[in-house]
C-alpha cells in the first residue's frame, strides 16, 4: 500500500483525455493493476475512461495523450488545459506527434484524393465533408505547439509505473521524477 509523509488534506481531482493517438496510454494508465487501488484513495477521477464523463471539470491534474491533428482535437485541448491546472503530456503522441505525425510529410490533399479516389475498391468519388467530421489540420502538433504544458511523460507507451510513480509525487508534493527503471524504452 502506497504511503505519503503526511496523508492529503483533500483528494486531488484528475482527469484524462484522449486526441489523435492509439490510447496505448490509457491502456497503460490501466495496467497500474493493483497501484489504482492506492490511487483511488489519494485522487477522484473527473473525465476518463473509468468514468465516462465526457467533459472535464475543474482538476488538479490533467493527463492527455495524442497528438493534435484535427479542429476538434485543439478545441478539446483547450478546454481541458482550461480546465486543469496541473498538464501532462503523456507519451509520444503528445510530446512530439508521435505516430500521427509520420503523415506530417505529406500533403493531406493529396492523401485524401487518393484514398477516395484512387484506392481499388472505391466507389465514392468525393471526400466526406460533413459538419459533424472534424477538419484535418495540414500537420500534426505535439500539445505543447497549441497550448502550456507542464510536465512530460515521454514513452510509446510509458510504463504504468511510471505514469503510477509521477502521479504520487506530484500528489505527495513532491517535483516528479522517474527513474532510469521506469524511462528506459528497451
Amino acid at each position: 500500500m502506497l504511503s505519503l509523509q503526511e496523508p492529503p488534506e483533500r483528494k486531488l481531482r484528475v482527469a484524462t483525455v484522449s486526441l489523435s493517438g492509439c490510447f496505448g496510454c490509457h491502456m497503460s494508465f490501466l495496467d497500474m493493476d493493483e497501484n489504482l487501488l492506492d490511487l483511488f484513495e489519494l485522487v477522484e477521477f473527473d473525465r476518463s475512461p473509468l468514468t465516462d464523463i465526457k467533459h472535464c471539470g475543474p482538476c488538479d491534474i490533467g493527463l492527455i495523450e495524442g497528438g493534435v491533428c484535427n479542429s476538434e482535437n485543439v478545441h478539446v485541448l483547450r478546454e481541458f488545459r482550461n480546465n486543469c491546472r496541473t498538464l501532462i503530456a503523456l507519451g509520444a503522441c503528445a510530446v512530439n506527434g508521435g505516430l500521427p505525425a509520420l503523415r506530417n510529410g505529406l500533403d493531406v490533399r493529396e492523401v485524401l484524393r487518393e484514398a477516395y479516389f484512387e484506392q481499388l475498391g472505391v466507389v465514392s468519388n468525393t471526400i466526406p465533408n460533413d459538419v459533424e467530421l472534424p477538419l484535418l489540420l495540414d500537420k500534426v502538433h505535439p500539445i505543447n505547439e497549441v497550448v502550456f504544458v507542464d510536465y512530460f511523460i515521454p514513452g510509446c507507451p510509458p510504463s504504468g509505473d511510471a505514469i503510477f510513480k509521477f502521479l504520487t509525487d506530484l500528489v505527495a508534493g513532491r517535483t516528479p521524477r522517474l527513474d532510469y527503471p521506469q524511462m528506459r524504452f528497451d
